[in-house]
């Protein structure tokens, strides 16, 4: 396997950052790829279609939740595989997450060409905003396959050490999306129907660059329909395993449907608001999350090869370098938080809004890492039960209850305060399952070979 000695021999500060960092730049990619959209329809200056972006976006967490669940679930059972020694039940795995994520991309395209306008008054579309909302939606759901597949397989190459490919493939498909934005948006005056043109294009081009790395150099992974037909309901294990991240990213997307239409109340501005003030704090967790994906199959291959003093090293250094990130750069986007929301707002009164909620969204910041971490962690170990409790926590258990109720308290500043009171309610409660999960490695009450 590529690089296999950087998850078994080389030093654990040296691994981690050899893996962190490409998955920080990627999660840096991701984060410029979600804000390229909404910078460049800002600049039109209609508030309704910034709106608009955030209005649909809750329908992509499902794709994303998706994408997501394939992409981390199969990282970490596909190199948990390889330091057991089972390779050839890598290619399968890695089989069935091809296959799946093009079937549902199909799948998913349909349901959202077929019922637009339902699916946008659900998430709490207005009159104002309903026309550019239909025009995002469906222009971007002709791109659902390869949104899919290219998010899954981002991840699924780490897996085998393919680090620098997994890179290049984000970084291209985000590029070419930055630059076909303004061209779209400003210059042929397609707005947000060209954004999601845009985006669809990233995705397709980012989609043959893993394939033919795939089929051309790839030593274990493996897109032969063979290998997924040999054990099919395999695919229950990747979901399995993969099921924190996908129902995080699907709650996020409910609970920001339920914020929207709390939202809405208050008016278009209201939505915009919070749609920046998310945006522009999104960079602290999404980093923290990156470091903990990336590192992820570190976790995985030495939880398979039963190495217990490496993976005790691995988690310690993990928290420290997860927290002292945090802390940096909260204050750097609590001091710079006005250029921030400027980016995306240019109207005065949504702008001054914005800057209000990012106060609240960044407060729990610098230790939100200890959460993603504690999920990486149980999903590294194939502890599928704990990881779901875990992420149902934070975007659903909790965050969406204390909507409604600080809404009820506190009116539009419950809204962005029930973001501060999910993010540390989640936090302990998820340290403490996985303090309690990793007694139980130690005491040898649980093995790779149970979980598969």
């Amino acid at each position: 396997m590529k690089n296999e000695t950087l998850f078994k021999d080389k030093p654990v500060w040296s691994a981690i950052f050899s893996l962190a960092v490409p998955s920080c730049i990627t999660i840096l990619i991701m984060v410029i790829y979600n804000m390229a959209d909404m910078f460049f329809v800002g600049m039109l200056g209609d508030t309704a279609q910034v709106a608009a972006v955030s209005v649909v976006g809750p329908v992509f967490s499902l794709v994303m939740a998706a994408a997501t669940m394939l992409g981390i679930g199969g990282c970490s059972v596909i190199a948990s595989a390889i330091g057991a020694g089972k390779k050839e039940e890598a290619k399968t795995y890695s089989s069935l997450c091809c296959m799946t994520s093009v079937l549902f991309g199909i799948f998913c395209a349909v349901v959202m060409l077929s019922a637009t306008d339902p699916i946008l008054k659900i998430l709490g579309a207005n009159e104002e905003i309903m026309a550019p909302a239909r025009a995002y939606m469906r222009a971007l759901a002709l791109g659902a396959p390869f949104m899919l597949f290219s998010t899954a397989f981002a991840s699924i190459l780490r897996a085998e050490g393919a680090i620098k490919e997994g890179l290049i493939g984000n970084m291209v498909g985000t590029v070419l999306n930055i630059i076909l934005d303004p061209i779209f948006i400003l210059i042929l005056h397609q707005g947000v129907t060209g954004a999601a043109v845009a985006t669809a294009i990233g995705n397709v081009v980012s989609s043959g660059y893993y394939l033919s790395y795939i089929l051309k150099k790839a030593s274990v992974l493996s897109v032969t329909p063979g290998y997924a037909m040999k054990n099919p309901v395999a695919l229950f294990h990747i979901m399995g395993v993969g099921l924190p991240n996908g129902i995080s990213s699907l709650l996020s997307g409910f609970a920001s449907t339920f914020s929207n239409q709390l939202l809405s109340g208050y008016g278009t501005n209201a939505i915009a608001a919070m749609a920046a003030a998310g945006k522009a704090t999104m960079l602290i967790a999404m980093i923290q999350m990156g470091i903990c994906m990336g590192v992820q199959p570190l976790m995985a291959y030495n939880y398979g090869a039963g190495n217990q003093k490496r993976l005790k090293e691995i988690l310690k250094k993990l928290g420290i370098l997860t927290f002292v990130f945090g802390l940096v750069v909260t204050a750097g986007c609590f001091l710079a938080r006005h250029t921030l929301i400027g980016l995306f707002l240019k109207d005065a009164d949504a702008a001054t809004m914005g800057e209000n909620l990012v106060i609240f969204l960044v407060i729990a910041s610098p230790i939100i890492g200890f959460y993603y971490l504690s999920t990486s962690f149980l999903q590294a170990c194939g502890s599928a039960l704990p990881a779901t409790i875990v992420s149902v926590l934070r975007q659903g258990g909790i965050l969406i209850p204390c909507l409604y109720l600080m809404e009820r308290l506190m009116g539009f500043t419950g809204i962005a305060a029930a973001h501060t009171i999910a993010d540390f309610l989640s936090v302990g409660i998820a340290v403490a399952i996985c303090i309690w999960q990793y007694r139980k490695i130690r005491n040898g009450k649980l093995h790779f070979a149970e979980d598969v």
